[in-house]
């Protein structure tokens, strides 16, 4: 006989990051890592609800079917402060599982913000509640409490990256950087260098330097130029 796979896989709650890491990875914008690395970010589909959010936290994964929110509602009074509750939508782009109700409820539990792999509902209610949201639009059409199953605390895919649960989650206006907790401290060591880089280049050229010159991108075309004999 087959055995029944199970209706809900829940699995403990990860550890959290260490706030001296969670505050440092705060300095430090998702494009500034995304200079030296090229895994881990979530799609462009992922876009913030709210403008000018950048939040730090440990990811909490949830895995839902299409039509289905009952676990979801069971994980918002899972959540911890400093969390970041991640939902893979299984496929699913039609069915919204992330509203206003839901929004107060996770926001209520400390949660930093929601990735969400799908659409929301509600946006307005979110926004006026203030909590950071990362989707892929607006539905009309919602989730019920229909008691189909899902997975809680599992590896999931998420804006097409992989996270796991415990993850670091970095957010912001440029997009979603999923980061396993043993690269963190090095990303943000190296993303907050080359942002500090990246300001001083910016006064340079305000003070009247150009920025080929700055990054040797000029040297490069003119080199180029003169090898095809056109200097």
């Amino acid at each position: 006989m087959v055995a029944k796979p199970p209706k809900y896989v829940v699995n403990p709650m990860p550890a959290q990051a260490a706030p001296a890491l969670v505050e440092k990875l705060k300095k430090v914008e998702t494009a500034s890592i995304g200079h030296f690395r090229h895994i881990g970010f979530m799609d462009i589909g992922m876009k913030p609800l709210l403008d000018g959010k950048h939040i730090v936290g440990t990811a909490v994964t949830l895995a839902i079917p299409g039509q289905d929110s009952t676990l979801l509602h069971h994980a918002a009074g899972l959540l911890r402060p400093g969390d970041v509750l991640v939902i893979d939508r299984l496929g699913d782009t039609k069915h919204a599982c992330f509203g206003g109700g839901v929004c107060v409820a996770v926001k209520a539990s400390g949660a930093v913000a929601a990735i969400l792999d799908g659409p929301c509902t509600d946006p307005s209610e979110i926004r006026r509640e203030d909590f950071p949201l990362w989707c892929r639009g607006v539905s009309p059409i919602t989730t019920r409490v229909y008691d189909i199953g899902g997975s809680m605390n599992v590896a999931v895919s998420c804006g097409g990256a992989a996270v796991n649960p415990g993850d670091i989650i970095v957010a912001d206006e440029n997009g979603v950087l999923v980061l396993p907790v043993a690269e963190a401290e090095a990303a943000a060591e190296e993303g907050w260098t080359r942002q500090e880089r990246s300001g001083r280049s910016q006064d340079r050229v305000r003070k009247g330097e150009k920025i080929g010159d700055i990054s040797g991108a000029t040297a490069k075309v003119l080199a180029a130029l003169a090898e095809q004999g056109r200097s």
